[in-house]
């Protein structure tokens, strides 16, 4: 009874909707990467183009965000456009969910807040550009993300390039294990940081192939093991950022941030924007080419996920 009103909120595009009833494999995307991630209009430019990439691999994209008090799934060219210019829209994670909704806002889900949508709409992958984790310094803010916990407990499987190379890495981890959150990667044996390809960290599995990761997924699942799958995939070497440049402009970003007192949420979308600033833009270019490359390996782990479902007989 509660799943089914919760599936009363949601509002899906007419591809998106004919996608999932022909049993058709569906990517989520989220939306806060274009209000608050990119600006415009590179932002929405790239929106068209992740969900192009999707639809040529044999996937149906459904970008979600919050309009007029609904959950949409998947978005028309207007809605991109309006979520890209507007400068007027809420980000949106768990804690936010019932506040847009109930005041009719616009709003941009973040990976925490597309999980949970993802997760109403049935959709069982979701690619994005990093995840959010623990905050450098959260020994004294507890500045963690609540994609960590949505991670913990939403079983919809998380394509990204790793963690956002702001963030304590080694901390993100070390938490996503304590949780229970197995983090696969593929194309390399550590897990990856966002504009550099290689954290230093190992990944918990590595797993290359579509089939072998819908596997495992599946399997998790199966078990009746809530929760998600992180599978991280570096960004193509050619668009990669050196570790040491990006340190370095990330603690000068983040001294910025301490002095102009931005804390919490506005934090993430500062950090980009700043580091965008410092590099004269490489880092943007950076960030589109590896939501692309992302997408491409969603859009095999969606098809394959669909796969070992019609196989096993699942519904």
């Amino acid at each position: 009874m509660v799943a089914n009103l919760a599936r009363s909120w949601l509002t899906w595009s007419a591809p998106a909707a004919a996608a999932q009833a022909a049993g058709h494999p569906l990517v989520a995307l989220e939306s806060t990467i274009i209000a608050h991630g990119m600006p415009y209009p590179e932002n929405v430019r790239t929106a068209r183009e992740v969900e192009a990439l999707i639809r040529d691999a044999g996937a149906e994209p459904a970008t979600i965000a919050l309009i007029g008090g609904r959950i949409h799934i998947g978005l028309s060219d207007d809605e991109l456009e309006m979520i890209g210019r507007s400068d007027h829209v809420h980000k949106v994670s768990r804690r936010d969910l019932p506040a847009v909704l109930a005041g009719g806002g616009l709003g941009a889900t973040t990976v925490a807040g597309t999980m949970i949508c993802a997760a109403l709409a049935g959709i069982e992958v979701f690619v994005t550009g990093g995840i959010g984790g623990v905050h450098r310094g959260a020994q004294d803010t507890f500045d963690i993300s609540a994609d960590l916990q949505e991670l913990a407990k939403t079983s919809v499987a998380v394509i990204c390039a790793g963690a956002k190379s702001i963030l304590d890495i080694g901390l993100t981890l070390e938490y996503l294990e304590t949780h229970g959150v197995p983090v696969l990667s593929c194309e390399q044996d550590n897990f990856a940081a966002f504009y550099t390809r290689d954290s230093g960290f190992r990944a918990d599995f590595r797993l290359d192939d579509a089939a072998e990761q819908a596997r495992f997924i599946r399997t998790k699942w199966d078990l009746g093991l809530d929760g998600g799958v992180v599978l991280s995939t570096p960004v193509p070497e050619a668009a990669a950022m050196s570790a040491e440049e990006i340190d370095a402009l990330t603690r000068q970003a983040l001294g910025d941030a301490a002095a102009q007192g931005i804390t919490g949420k506005a934090v993430t979308p500062f950090l980009l924007a700043r580091i965008k600033a410092l590099t004269g833009g490489r880092s943007l270019a950076t960030n589109i080419a590896l939501v692309k490359h992302n997408a491409e390996v969603g859009a095999r782990l969606a098809l394959a996920l669909a796969r070992s479902k019609r196989g096993s007989g699942a519904v």
